[in-house]
């Protein structure tokens, strides 16, 4: 059933000074805001973004409405993020649009968030594993895309994960809302779904896709799906990850081992190459080692691609390597990444690893400071409105102090 919000009988009016001075906050809204299909949407958006961005504390709806109005309007607010049927993706895609065209990005970063929760009724949440925490809690699991460079990251495409009791429990989805085509699917199926979005509606321009698979299984159908989608990519995986280990004597057959190693073979029989990096989460200037070799994964078949493209119709690919981050004095690497980026880009691999350390600490800030974790509503849409609208926040946050860049938080004020 379609909730018809009341009109708002008023305008918001935005002051055009400090902090707001060096962007236009009205002027944001409207651009990114102009594909909903009401006026009263549209004004309902910029409060509760305005809400998420001077509120202190916890963004709730009756302090929102009560701070930006003053007075209350809790219900009506809640009809705009909870049952309205103005579409995430339009705004999404033109806040990608803005941060594309204020900010140089380097990557698209995927990151898992987790929202801790106590009860069982809002969409998506279960008793389940989150490999960012490394222990099972009562939560949803969403993966976030930013768009992340030297200036700090922005999420721009959002997937909620739903548990495989959300599959089988009708009463469930019928509360929630879920619509009859969201069903629990692997992990990479969503991280492909969000760069299909990125890449064909969005018409970005590609970028090296980053991501930690350090607490998943079989990588195979993530690297197969990136490379039929011509896409450069650096993922972390574990060291217990099967691969094809060569024989030591010249001709002899292939054998199974893991990354750990195969990064052992190659120790014996490659140089490893010193280089210096800056930390980016610190500033302070490293010295490591890389150590590269050409990777096969056990797990991979011969035939089609993974996410429905067919293996004749991808671009040619780029040579897959094992590149791991050795320091001085260690007996194993500390992180393993699997890529297809250029041999003569191998030695860029760790400062292109460190801007998920970026990703990350502007996701950190959109939980503390701009309400993503605050949403207290249960359904499917409402969720997605909800992390829609933190985001675009934080683009506007990143706007305004351009000299900081998004995620550094000396710009909050």
């Amino acid at each position: 059933m379609t909730t018809t919000l009341p009109p708002m009988p008023f305008t918001v009016e935005v002051p055009n000074t400090p902090p707001y001075g060096t962007a236009d906050f009205s002027a944001y809204c409207q651009d990114l805001f102009g594909t909903l299909p009401r006026s009263d949407q549209r004004r309902w958006g910029e409060v509760y973004v305005r809400g998420l961005l001077d509120v202190p504390g916890r963004k709730t709806p009756a302090r929102i409405s009560e701070q930006v109005l003053g007075r209350r309007a809790v219900q009506q607010i809640q009809q705009f993020v909870n049952q309205s049927p103005w579409p995430c993706g339009p705004v999404r895609e033109r806040l990608a649009g803005q941060i594309t065209r204020a900010f140089p990005a380097e990557a698209w970063c995927v990151d898992e968030v987790v929202f801790a929760k106590n009860g069982d009724r809002s969409v998506g949440v279960a008793r389940q594993y989150a490999p960012s925490l490394e222990r099972t809690v009562n939560c949803q699991l969403a993966l976030a895309t930013s768009l992340v460079g030297r200036h700090g990251g922005v999420p721009v495409s959002w997937r909620l994960l739903l548990p495989q009791r959300w599959d089988r429990d009708e009463q469930l989805r019928t509360q929630a809302h879920v619509p009859t085509d969201e069903r629990s699917k692997p992990r990479w199926r969503y991280i492909l779904e969000a760069v299909d979005e990125m890449l064909e509606e969005w018409a970005l321009e590609p970028l090296p896709v980053l991501v930690d698979w350090r607490g998943e299984g079989d990588v195979a159908p993530l690297l197969r799906g990136l490379e039929a989608r011509g896409l450069a990519y650096l993922v972390e995986a574990a060291p217990t990850v099967a691969v094809t280990l060569p024989r030591p004597c010249a001709g002899s057959p292939h054998h199974s081992g893991t990354l750990l190693e195969l990064a052992g073979h190659a120790a014996q029989h490659r140089k490893r190459v010193p280089i210096a990096w800056q930390d980016r989460a610190t500033s302070r200037m490293r010295q490591s080692q890389v150590l590269a070799m050409p990777a096969l994964l056990q797990t991979e078949a011969p035939g089609g691609g993974p996410g429905g493209r067919a293996m004749g119709t991808q671009p040619p690919q780029r040579p897959r390597h094992l590149v791991t981050d050795w320091p001085y004095g260690r007996p194993a690497p500390r992180a393993y990444w699997l890529t297809n980026l250029p041999a003569r880009r191998l030695a860029d691999v760790l400062p292109l690893a460190q801007l998920r350390a970026v990703s990350g600490a502007s996701l950190a800030r959109l939980q503390q400071d701009f309400g993503l974790a605050d949403f207290e509503g249960r359904s499917f849409r409402g969720w997605h409105h909800h992390v829609t609208l933190a985001s675009v926040a934080l683009g506007f946050d990143a706007l305004r102090w351009p000299s900081a860049g998004p995620g550094d938080q000396s710009g909050t004020g």
